[in-house]
């Protein structure tokens, strides 16, 4: 797989060959530069290949299935955009959209995980603009998990976050993984490689667009 910039034509991405089995923690890793976000928002099908395609269980995804693959394939990005309103409000937010209107919000489900963080159900009527850094990701992560996805596509969740709201979402990430692991799985961008290792079973990184041996 491989992605060229636009103008000049140049390399950003190339020859990027990789699996992600079903129920695999895959971290990346590289410096900064290295094609680290291109290749998950490749993977998240948000930016076209100029070569070779991504496969979703064996296949492409026609143009009228991409929604549903996001559900499946969901990504989180490292300063998500939240409403205004609540932290309720943003975690109801995605079932206004067509595409998840089978699906329902479940307060209990909520209120279960952050209580495992140490917040209780308070913390839903607290307004979105009042919200730190690590409690964006949080509510972020939350209306993620509704969708009931495969895999996260998380592009270094934890990059502009202190030591503790670190520990929170790593933990959080691990516990929703852990409910289901034969199902579950991600792939988290990381810049840290001590993370990296702590979060992940297998480390692929990479280095000026192609991946490091």
């Amino acid at each position: 797989m491989g992605r060229r910039a636009p103008g000049d034509g140049a390399w950003l991405l190339r020859d990027v060959d990789l699996a992600i089995a079903r129920g695999e923690r895959v971290a990346v890793a590289g410096p900064s530069g290295a094609g680290k976000t291109l290749l998950l928002r490749a993977l998240a099908l948000l930016d076209p290949v100029d070569a070779g395609e991504i496969l979703w269980e064996g296949e492409a995804v026609p143009d009228d299935r991409v929604p549903a693959f996001r559900r499946s394939a969901v990504y989180l990005h490292q300063r998500p955009a939240l409403f205004e309103g609540s932290v309720r409000d943003n975690l109801r937010a995605v079932f206004d959209l067509d595409a998840n209107g089978e699906r329902a919000y479940d307060e209990d489900v909520a209120v279960a995980s952050l209580e495992r963080l140490g917040r209780g159900a308070a913390f839903l009527d607290k307004p979105a603009a009042d919200l730190s850094g690590g409690e964006e990701q949080i509510v972020a992560f939350l209306r993620a998990i509704q969708l009931d996805p495969a895999v996260m596509l998380l592009d270094e969740p934890t990059a502009a976050l202190d030591r503790e709201a670190t520990g929170s979402i790593e933990r959080l990430v691990a516990e929703w993984a852990d409910e289901r692991p034969d199902e579950r799985g991600f792939v988290w961008v990381s810049h840290d490689p001590s993370q990296a290792d702590r979060v992940a079973e297998r480390t692929v990184r990479l280095r000026s667009g192609s991946l490091a041996p």
